[in-house]
């Protein structure tokens, strides 16, 4: 690899950062209205809807639920606040997923299965409403369960071809593999962490790229989870970019750890990868969060990661929000590597997901020349459950075009 630098500083002509999307806007009321809905719709529906159960029932689960609503914002503001205490992020962020989980089933089967089962004519009223608080605890359970399980195991691989038309033919069949969104946080993972490194050195890489978000914590807190990723063995290079959730601690200090491990940090520059006369710019820019972190020197610089390259090279770069695919777009990239997504993490969150990112998971084509690729991550944020969005390792086979 011949590595590329830009000391540029940012062009005027830099496309400024989209304006904020309806998401964003949203976002901005979800920490008020978000959590009442979420325990008072299940409340509702599971035990005052006409199930009639007993006064003792009825009162123990409604304080049950008023205990949520009031403890599970408390958990969360001392697990993710100032001082952050892990105890308290694994309580608030379980409490997260899984009344999540279970608002969504009891708004769906509150809803069908309630009207199907009168439709049928199966049972009274009462009847009825009793077997739709069963069936909601009974699929929640199941859920939860099987998300627990999902986010916890070693990703599977997941393997595809990529053709990319500006590709010399001595580059073909180009091994690139993909992990991003590893998340280290609460709970411990290290072991978790060496076996997906394993996993990775299984794949034959010319070159393994990481594009952010690998913690949630500082490098100094989540080092030992983070350790094994210096095992990773790359034929040519292993390449990071930061993510959002670096910006939110110290991302200087997981430059830096990434760096120490054996990983070259492209914060907005590129390095050049030649195999058989052919060469491919491998590029990479700062998150997009970067420039209102207020952290010195941090910034997306899509323009600078490029300084020098020659323009009639195919472009390989890494962005961690597939957001960025508009201004690659522009500048003729040929194929973007992403994250952030995480494919929803728990259904049917990826309908929010999708207002604020132009991809949820998998390939896709933007403009002429660009594609994107966006992982759904290896690791999960927060809520320790994956459900019907499954992580993943990603092995990308480049294609020449000849």
């Amino acid at each position: 690899m011949t590595e590329k630098t830009s000391d540029t500083p940012p062009a005027a002509d830099d496309p400024p950062e989209a304006p904020r999307s309806a998401l964003r806007r949203l976002m901005r009321l979800l920490p008020l209205i978000a959590p009442v809905l979420l325990w008072a719709v299940p409340c509702w529906v599971l035990l005052h809807t006409g199930q009639q159960w007993p006064l003792p029932v009825t009162l123990t689960g409604t304080a049950l639920f008023a205990l949520g609503l009031v403890g599970m914002p408390l958990a969360m503001a001392r697990g993710h606040g100032g001082r952050p205490q892990d105890g308290a992020a694994i309580v608030g962020d379980s409490l997260l997923g899984g009344v999540w989980v279970l608002f969504t089933w009891s708004v769906l089967l509150g809803v069908f299965l309630r009207a199907a089962l009168a439709v049928a004519g199966v049972g009274d009223g009462q009847g009825r409403a009793r077997l739709v608080t069963w069936a909601v605890l009974g699929v929640t359970a199941a859920l939860l369960a099987w998300g627990y399980a999902e986010a916890r195991r070693v990703p599977r691989v997941r393997r595809l071809d990529v053709a990319l038309p500006r590709l010399g033919p001595g580059l073909d069949g180009t091994r690139v593999v993909l992990i991003t969104d590893t998340h280290y946080g609460p709970l411990d993972r290290a072991r978790w962490s060496a076996r997906v490194c394993e996993t990775v050195n299984t794949l034959d890489a010319d070159l393994v790229c990481h594009t952010g978000d690998i913690a949630d914590g500082t490098a100094e807190r989540r080092r030992a989870q983070a350790a094994p990723l210096g095992t990773v063995r790359a034929s040519r290079a292993k390449v990071y970019v930061t993510g959002n959730h670096e910006y939110y601690s110290e991302a200087q200090g997981w430059v830096d750890l990434m760096a120490e491990l054996g990983w070259q940090p492209l914060r907005n520059r590129h390095v050049l990868l030649e195999r058989g006369g052919d060469t491919l710019v491998v590029a990479g820019v700062d998150d997009v969060t970067a420039e209102s972190s207020g952290l010195a020197g941090h910034r997306a610089h899509l323009t600078g990661a490029l300084d020098g390259a020659d323009p009639d090279l195919p472009v390989l770069l890494l962005a961690h929000q597939p957001a960025f695919v508009d201004r690659a777009a522009a500048r003729g990239v040929d194929l973007q590597l992403s994250g952030h997504t995480h494919g929803g993490q728990i259904w049917p969150f990826h309908h929010l997901v999708r207002l604020d990112q132009p991809a949820l998971a998998g390939l896709s084509r933007h403009g002429a020349r660009t594609q994107l690729y966006t992982s759904r991550g290896t690791g999960f944020w927060g809520p320790p459950f994956r459900v019907f969005a499954p992580s993943e390792i990603t092995l990308l086979v480049l294609r020449s075009g000849v």
